[in-house]
């Protein structure tokens, strides 16, 4: 046996008893949850966190959308990298994250009608979301299935708590309110509070996306780009 058949059996071997979540694989989930979240670190898709995030409904409706795409494109793009012709690679990712968006955007409309109608434009700008193309671009079209969908899962969590903590004190600053019921009491109001309307502007959203990444900097100075 040729010593190229040797190392190949060797890297068979290694990956067959590599585990599941091997701390490789935890890293896909993890690191995009806070040191290379892909907004607050790569600053990818914020243009959804300024602008769906005035309740935590629809920021979670669109975390669980963007979520879905990524998972099952990454899947798809991984499953098909070797038979995607290079030259034509984007306009296979564009054709299968827009038949994604779709599938989501009319299962919107057939179960939240509401919520539909509240993200409007927003559902088919999935499309556009670079977090999605830069994953299927720089993970999936390199890597198998199970590290895929690891990736895209760790990815579309990082995305996710960040508009829902931005929605989150945009609604109560805004309106008192939380999943649209009333959790700033009565008697808050009562004592003179009122509620600060400006919190539901995009600026606000800005605003507090600014707050996170200074504390995940504040906390990490190996985020802070250095001139």
């Amino acid at each position: 046996m040729s010593s190229e058949a040797v190392v190949q059996d060797q890297e068979q071997e290694k990956r067959i008893k590599e585990p599941l979540f091997s701390k490789k694989n935890k890293k896909l989930i993890t690191d995009p949850l806070n040191d290379d979240n892909p907004i607050t670190v790569q600053v990818l898709g914020i243009c959804s966190a300024l602008a769906i995030t005035v309740q935590v409904e629809q920021a979670v409706v669109m975390s669980l959308s963007v979520i879905f795409v990524m998972i099952s494109g990454n899947l798809l793009i991984s499953m098909l990298r070797n038979t995607i012709p290079s030259r034509i690679r984007i306009i296979v990712q564009l054709v299968v994250v827009a038949s994604l968006v779709i599938v989501v955007s009319e299962t919107l409309k057939a179960f939240l009608p509401d919520v539909a109608a509240r993200l409007s434009v927003f559902v088919g700008l999935i499309i556009t979301n670079c977090i999605i193309m830069g994953r299927f671009e720089a993970f999936a079209m390199g890597n198998k299935a199970w590290p895929s969908i690891l990736d895209a899962f760790g990815n579309g969590l990082g995305y996710a708590w960040i508009l829902v903590v931005v929605s989150a004190a945009r609604e109560v600053l805004g309106s008192g309110k939380l999943f649209g019921s009333q959790v700033i009491p009565r008697v808050v109001y009562e004592m003179g509070y009122v509620d600060n309307n400006r919190t539901l502007l995009p600026t606000m959203a800005l605003i507090t996306v600014g707050v996170i990444i200074w504390i995940q900097r504040s906390r990490n100075r190996k985020l802070i780009e250095e001139n």
